[in-house]
């Protein structure tokens, strides 16, 4: 017997304040990425819905803070196999504006524990991060590097 392979495509917030990355903790719950891992705030996009109002639910669910404004920033494919399912997943990253106080999950039973906002030096261990919370430390890391080079 073969093992299903499951598509999806996902979207992710990069939002960042004061030098602080917004951080969701994976729970057993998440299906494609192990628990207990660092993620973006985001995740699949509903049949019918448009990227960015699945950003904007998916925000309030893991976070509970309101998207303002988000930008897109690149797309990603991961390959994962979880709880004997192989995942093709497209991730769609947007630099994401948000409005609210402390972030708060506030979806019940869903893939994501806890949600805070960690000092971008203190994300560099790679082990602790999904594959996309690692490739949004590269996008900001890019985009510095580019900020500076324009100086």
């Amino acid at each position: 017997m073969s093992t299903p392979v499951r598509t999806r495509t996902s979207v992710y917030a990069v939002a960042t304040a004061d030098d602080r990355l917004l951080l969701a903790r994976l729970s057993d719950a998440s299906p494609v990425f192990m628990p207990g891992l660092w993620h973006l705030p985001g995740g699949g996009i509903d049949p019918g819905e448009q990227p960015v109002e699945a950003l904007a639910r998916e925000l309030l669910e893991e976070t509970g803070l309101q998207l303002v404004d988000a930008r897109l920033l690149d797309a990603r494919t991961y390959s994962a196999h979880r709880n004997g399912v192989r995942w093709s997943l497209t991730a769609l990253f947007y630099a994401a504006s948000l409005r609210g106080g402390a972030p708060v999950v506030t979806e019940v039973d869903g893939s994501t524990e806890a949600a805070v906002w960690v000092p971008l030096a203190e994300v560099r261990d790679a082990t602790l991060l999904s594959p996309a919370a690692a490739d949004a430390m590269h996008l900001i890391d890019r985009a510095k590097s580019a900020l500076s080079g324009a100086r």
